[in-house]
């Protein structure tokens, strides 16, 4: 199970990212900004990762203007690994060695067609483990 989430600037590439979850039947919830009216992204991040945290989603998904205000917010929840991705290759290698369990991206900054590309990469994509593990496992130990 998927959730994704977005604040009133990432509203519409969460719309298109939705209708490409669909289209590909991934399962997922979705939380944050419904209708486009303004909302505050570390509100939404902490309502999506909270979700994963608590074992009611695999992964989840975060969109904002930038991505980078909301990949902040939700990198402060303990058990969350958010990346901020614009490219197919970012989003690749947080998975195989950060093992990110979160991506965000910035609807402001890139088009429906490369966020699609970039979530189906992200979701296909498992960790490596090895010793990409104690990195993460460090990572980890830093919430503490």
């Amino acid at each position: 199970m998927i959730i994704i989430g977005s604040d009133h600037a990432g509203y519409e590439l969460k719309k298109s990212v939705i209708a490409h979850l669909k289209e590909t039947n991934v399962e997922f919830m979705e939380a944050g900004c419904m209708d486009g009216e303004s909302c505050d992204y570390p509100l939404v991040a902490k309502e999506v990762c909270e979700k994963i945290v608590n074992g009611k989603a695999d992964k989840g998904i975060l969109i904002c203007g930038t991505g980078v205000g909301i990949s902040m917010a939700a990198n402060k929840i303990k058990g969350i690994r958010a990346a901020l991705c614009g490219d197919w290759y970012s989003a690749k290698y947080t998975r195989l060695h950060n093992d990110a369990n979160v991506l965000c991206m910035g609807g402001r900054v890139i088009g429906s067609g490369l966020a699609a590309e970039i979530v189906d990469i992200f979701l296909t994509t498992e960790f490596e483990g090895g010793r990409h593990q104690r990195r993460v496992d460090q990572i980890t130990d830093l919430e503490k």
